[in-house]
This record gives C-alpha cells, structure tokens and sequence, in this order.
C-alpha cells in the first residue's frame, strides 16, 4: 500500500491538495468528498479510506477550494465549486491512473457527489454517508445568520468551534440546485448511509434520496452513530458494506 500527498487544479485555476492510497494492485478507484467544513483528514474519511484500501480499492480525497490544504478562499467557494472540484478530481484520476468507479460523499459531500456523477461517466456506485436530500439543508447550520448574510452580503459563522465567511453568493447557489432531479436521474447505483440518531441532518433526508433515487438502491441504517462517524467502528462499518456492495458493480 503507497500513501501520495498529490496537488491538481480545478477549473479557476486553483491548485487542490490531495491524498491518494493505493493498494499493490486496485481493482477499483474511489473519490472520496468530505464534510461542510471539514477536509480530507477528519478521521471518519481517514478509517473509511483505510478499509477501502485492505479491499484493494484506491481511494483519492481531497481538500475542497479554501480548506485544508487546498488553495483559493473558501468565502468565495461554495455547492456548485465543490462539484466542480469533484469533477477536477475524477480529471486528474483519468489522466493520471483510472477513472473513479465509485463516487463517495460525507455530509454535503453526499449531495455533491450526486450531483457531480453525471459529469463522471465511468462512476458505477455512488455512496452517501449522512447527506441532504436538498443542498440548502446545510443553511440549517447557521439559520440565525441567515439574515445577516442577505442583508449585509457576507457574514463571519461559527461552524464546528471555528470561524467562516458565509457570502450571499453561497446562499444563491445552494437554492438553484434541482437536487431532486440529480437523484432520480442518476442512472447509477446507489448506497445510502443515516443515522436516526444523526443531530445535523435529520433521517428524513436520507428517506427523501432514497424515495427519489431509482432502482439499483439501498439504505443502510447506522444506529447510534453521530454525524461525524466520530466512534470508528462505525466507521469501519460503512467501509466493510461499501466493499460489500460495490463488489457486485465493479
């Protein structure tokens, strides 16, 4: 197993920092998008990667513009930039080594990944771990800046104990996305992963992709785990039944 710190640019330009694991001989290639917020680091990511490697899948993740490592301002960026991101990935996966087969996304990640697949047409699998059925769900993080933001044009939010720049312009963007229609249009299989004890993105969200999302689907439910997967058995779990699951498309 190889561990590559690799970099790639999206299309403004900006450079992305990546982290690519690699088994000795992958049998399939997966990408990997994080949580709001979050990055390619946080630990439910790193244990998920890991296990998908044990199985002979390579697994790309990544920081989205302005986080982590990655360049550009997150201020700036917002749902329609990280699927573009998303799309610069499986780019550089095909140039560099093979085309991602499966598409898996934390979070907002989730709705990202879904919303990213028909721009990857070698994706079999897409996989959602606590993600809204809507990307504007997300505003539910900071509904009581909401105002502030459309009044002022930008306000500073406290997400996760640190501090953001919210732009009008994020708000805009995450209220034109017809998610609806990128999940029954999917044409791909797909794997859906909640928690009803999940406190940040309510059940209702998963039952919602997966009352649109169209035949081959499943669902998943992760009992007592939080949003995070901060307990790694849980963690590992989602790892051992993506295995499972994408070995019948791969």
């Amino acid at each position: 197993m190889s561990k590559q710190k690799i970099t790639f640019r999206n299309p403004q330009g900006i450079s992305l920092s990546g982290l690519l694991e690699t088994p000795e001989s992958p049998r399939a290639y997966a990408l990997f998008a994080h949580c709001f917020t979050c990055g390619k680091d946080i630990k439910a990511a790193a244990r998920i990667a890991k296990a998908l490697v044990d199985n002979n899948i390579a697994v790309l993740r990544f920081d989205f513009t302005g986080l982590g490592s990655s360049g550009g301002d997150f201020s700036n960026s917002n749902f329609s930039s990280n699927v573009a991101d998303l799309v610069a990935a499986a780019d550089y996966l095909r140039e560099t080594y093979q085309a991602p087969s499966i598409l898996i996304g934390h979070s907002l990640g989730g709705a990202a990944v879904i919303a990213a697949a028909k721009y990857i047409p070698e994706v079999k699998g897409v996989v959602t771990i606590g993600a809204p059925a809507e990307a504007a769900h997300v505003m539910k993080q900071f509904k009581s800046e909401v105002e502030n933001i459309r009044d002022i044009g930008e306000y500073k939010v406290m997400l996760a104990g640190r501090e953001f720049t919210i732009k009008k312009q994020f708000l805009d963007d995450i209220e034109t996305h017809q998610q609806d229609t990128n999940i029954s249009n999917l044409r791909r299989a797909l794997l859906v992963f909640h928690s009803p004890a999940d406190t940040v993105v309510s059940i209702e969200q998963a039952q919602k992709i997966y009352q649109t999302a169209r035949h081959p689907k499943s669902f998943i439910s992760l009992d007592s785990a939080d949003h995070l997967l901060t307990n790694n058995q849980d963690a590992d779990y989602v790892a051992s039944c993506i295995t499972a699951w994408s070995s019948r498309y791969l």
